[in-house]
C-alpha cells in the first residue's frame, strides 16, 4: 500500500465518525495502538521542538525503509503522531522524503485544535522527514 493510499484510508475512516468528539476519540485510540516506546529512548534528542505536550520520535533504518517509533505525555498528540506513524512508517527513505502529507490538513482536525497543538502536527511531519534524511548521509 502506498503512502497516498494509506493517507486516503485514514481519510475514510475518519469520515466514518458523525461529530469531533468521535474522531478525537479514534485518534486517541490510534495512539493507544502505538507500540510501547521504551522509556530510555525518551531523551531530549528524540523530543520533538515546539510541541506543547512532549512527543519523542525515533527512527532506524533497514533495507532502505524507515521505521518510526513514537510517544507523547499527551493523549491526542500521541494519537496525532501515530497518523504520522501509521503513513510513513515502513516506507522507502525516498518516498518518505517527498511525501505529500497535506493530508492532516484533509482530515479537519487543524481546525479543531488549539493553535499549538495545530502547529505540532507541522513539526511532526517536518520532524519525521528530518530523521528520514539522516539516513541518507550514512
Amino acid at each position: 500500500m502506498s503512502i497516498a493510499d494509506k493517507q486516503q484510508q485514514v481519510l475514510d475512516e475518519l469520515d466514518l465518525f458523525q461529530d469531533w468528539q468521535e474522531r478525537y476519540e479514534y485518534v486517541i485510540g490510534l495512539g493507544k495502538q502505538l507500540p510501547p516506546m521504551s522509556e530510555d529512548l525518551h531523551t531530549s534528542d528524540r523530543l520533538i521542538k515546539g510541541c506543547q505536550s512532549q512527543v519523542w520520535l525515533d527512527a532506524s533504518s533497514s533495507d532502505g525503509k524507515v521505521h518510526f517509533i513514537a510517544d507523547s505525555d499527551s493523549v491526542i498528540t500521541k494519537g496525532m503522531i501515530a497518523l504520522f506513524v501509521r503513513v510513513l512508517d515502513g516506507e522507502a527513505i525516498d518516498d518518505v522524503l517527498t511525501a505529500d502529507l497535506s493530508f492532516i490538513d484533509k482530515t479537519g482536525l487543524k481546525e479543531h485544535l488549539a493553535p499549538t497543538r495545530a502547529n505540532a502536527l507541522n513539526l511532526m511531519a517536518t520532524q519525521m522527514k528530518q530523521r528520514a534524511l539522516e539516513f541518507t548521509k550514512t
